[in-house]
């Protein structure tokens, strides 16, 4: 099933605000967040076997001190591949709310007083407030940093993908994907390069990472479906252990 295609253009608008200051006066209003959920309804998991849902709390009720009005609270039954599934719906939800000019920040380190719902467990939270201008969204992608097309992508690149996927976030702007294209084959791994971790916990980078990954493949479907490239897909168990390349997927090109 295709990802709802609306949100392509979001990708180059979409920014992580760090600290929500200077963003006006406007309010998420009861509306807002009543839409907010039944929209999550209508995104695409990567495996539609695992359930999941979403609550929407004062930010208050968490850790998160950003200067949000609310947090998104993302929560999911643990299965295999679970992470990369809350990545990748939640990816598809950050999108919709640039959409509605609503700013994010994916808070991985985020506490909540609400650590089950509907029999589910707590995974990741999105910090959330209203934006009063659009200008104060991203306003060129590709000045954003990111590491060198070379060291994410090996093998010919594909024009409209292989540059713009590499601008999808990540935990601590980890970037923790690799891409080896050869003939009509997409490998894609999640990477961790041995003795670097940034300043994630050291138990918590390949949780974080799998989320990533999932994040990683939206876009990357965002963007094979924004070209009509046809493809099939398919997905590894990634049991999260801390090996240097580890098989997420294989995208295979039909055209």
């Amino acid at each position: 099933m295709n990802i709802n295609q609306e949100l392509y253009n979001m990708i180059f608008k979409r920014k992580s605000f760090h600290l929500f200051r200077n963003i006006g006066n406007n309010s998420i209003s009861v509306s807002d967040i009543e839409s907010i959920v039944a929209t999550y309804g209508d995104f695409v998991p990567l495996y539609p076997n695992i359930k999941t849902a979403i609550q929407i709390v004062p930010a208050s009720k968490t850790t998160c001190k950003r200067g949000q009005q609310f947090c998104i609270l993302l929560y999911s039954e643990k299965k295999d591949n679970y992470l990369q599934n809350i990545g990748y719906l939640g990816e598809q939800l950050e999108l919709y709310l640039v959409s509605q000019n609503i700013g994010t920040l994916w808070f991985g380190i985020g506490k909540t007083e609400e650590p089950s719902f509907r029999g589910l467990d707590f995974v990741i939270m999105i910090a959330i407030s209203r934006i009063d201008d659009e200008k104060k969204f991203r306003k060129d992608m590709f000045k954003s940093k990111r590491k060198l097309t070379s060291e994410i992508w090996y093998g010919e690149p594909i024009m409209g993908i292989t540059d713009i996927v590499k601008y999808a976030p990540s935990a601590c702007n980890t970037q923790p994907w690799i891409v080896e294209h050869i003939d009509s084959i997409l490998k894609v791994y999640r990477y961790k390069k041995q003795g670097k971790r940034g300043i994630m916990p050291v138990d918590k980078v390949s949780f974080y990472n799998q989320i990533d990954i999932g994040i990683f493949f939206c876009f990357l479907d965002l963007c094979l479906q924004h070209k009509a490239i046809p493809y099939e897909v398919e997905l590894y168990t990634d049991n999260g252990l801390d090996e240097e390349k580890t098989l997420n997927a294989i995208y295979k090109i039909l055209s």
